[in-house]
């Protein structure tokens, strides 16, 4: 007894002495385990866009994702790094024209769908910062545009959560049902690549459908999306505006410039090798994207968006989808 007494009268009150562990001495879960085996897949070319999107989705609802708390952050960046790289395999002379070729689909749909979604919501009783975040991220870039207008209007975590959960769900089938009914109707890469720019919610679904469909369409989607992501600025002026809340943060898409000089970069210095290799790095860039965009899509998430939020979205996107294509159709060849 006295012993014990001596020993623990020499440790100073107050500390605990816990050894610490080193990097090799941690534990890994089993969960860990399985989603680094999965995103180390989607850096082979044998995982596709929308596979990589369905392997995050199963994990999201069966297995969990263990570094929840990084993904917005991670996605965010790889999907700017991962457009920017994509630039150095595009001309910038065929970029331009595809972007007049789409100019006035853009003006014509962002008007139309945010139109449309303040009557939607109004109609379905929608609280109204939650259907203006769904209508602008139908409307222009899905999660890019909700989260640029979301200080704006000084939107609750709610009314955030619910806007993006909306956005993403439609993204996912996008992403599967778009190639699908492009085939379907025999449409042409330049067709393609303007309905998915215009009716896609976020540039990482178009992409990965147009990469999907075609070169050309690629070259054309990403372009017309890029453009029509600069319609932020506009639409936050329009919403501070409207919602009476006076100046606020802008978050302007400062890497779509960087995405310019890449094609620039590409068409005037010769550099093949290296650019072949670059795009190809981005497109693996962009498969591990979408994987982490689903493996964020939690049952949590899922379940929180809610009915009428949903069948506004829902609603949005059909009339936007199916206008974009007859005009494409009629417009395009």
């Amino acid at each position: 007894m006295n012993t014990i007494a001596h020993r623990e009268e020499t440790v100073p009150k107050g500390i605990v002495n816990i050894p610490k562990k080193k990097f090799l001495d941690r534990s890994i879960t089993t969960r860990e385990v399985i989603f680094i085996i999965a995103l180390t897949a989607c850096l082979t070319p044998w995982v596709s866009p929308p596979v990589a999107l369905m392997i995050g989705l199963v994990i999201a609802q069966f297995i969990g994702h263990p570094f929840l708390h990084l993904n917005h952050k991670a996605t965010h960046i790889l999907l700017q790094v991962s457009v920017v790289g994509l630039g150095f395999g595009m001309n910038i002379h065929s970029a331009v024209k595809a972007g007049s070729q789409g100019f006035l689909f853009t003006v014509a749909s962002i008007t139309g769908t945010l139109l449309i979604g303040y009557i939607a919501g109004k109609l379905l009783k929608i609280e109204s910062k939650t259907a203006h975040l769904i209508s602008c991220g139908t409307a222009i870039c899905g999660g890019s545009a909700i989260a640029a207008i979301s200080p704006v209007i000084k939107a609750e975590e709610k009314q955030l959560s619910v806007a993006l959960g909306t956005v993403f769900i439609l993204n996912s089938a996008a992403l599967f049902l778009f190639p699908f009914v492009g085939h379907l109707l025999h449409l042409s890469q330049t067709q393609f690549g303007i309905w998915s720019a215009i009716a896609i919610h976020d540039t990482s679904s178009v992409v990965g459908a147009a990469s999907k469909y075609g070169p050309e369409a690629l070259e054309i989607a990403t372009t017309v999306k890029l453009a029509r992501a600069l319609w932020i600025i506009p639409v936050v002026l329009l919403t501070a505006f409207c919602f009476k809340t006076g100046k606020q943060q802008m978050k302007v898409p400062y890497f779509i410039g960087l995405f310019i000089l890449a094609m620039i970069i590409h068409t005037y210095i010769p550099m093949q090798p290296v650019s072949d290799v670059i795009v190809q790095v981005s497109k693996t860039g962009l498969t591990v994207t979408l994987f982490l965009i689903g493996a964020g899509l939690s049952g949590a998430v899922l379940r929180g968006v809610g009915v009428r939020p949903l069948i506004q979205g829902i609603l949005l996107w059909a009339i936007i989808s199916g206008a974009a294509l007859w005009a494409v159709m009629q417009l395009v060849k």
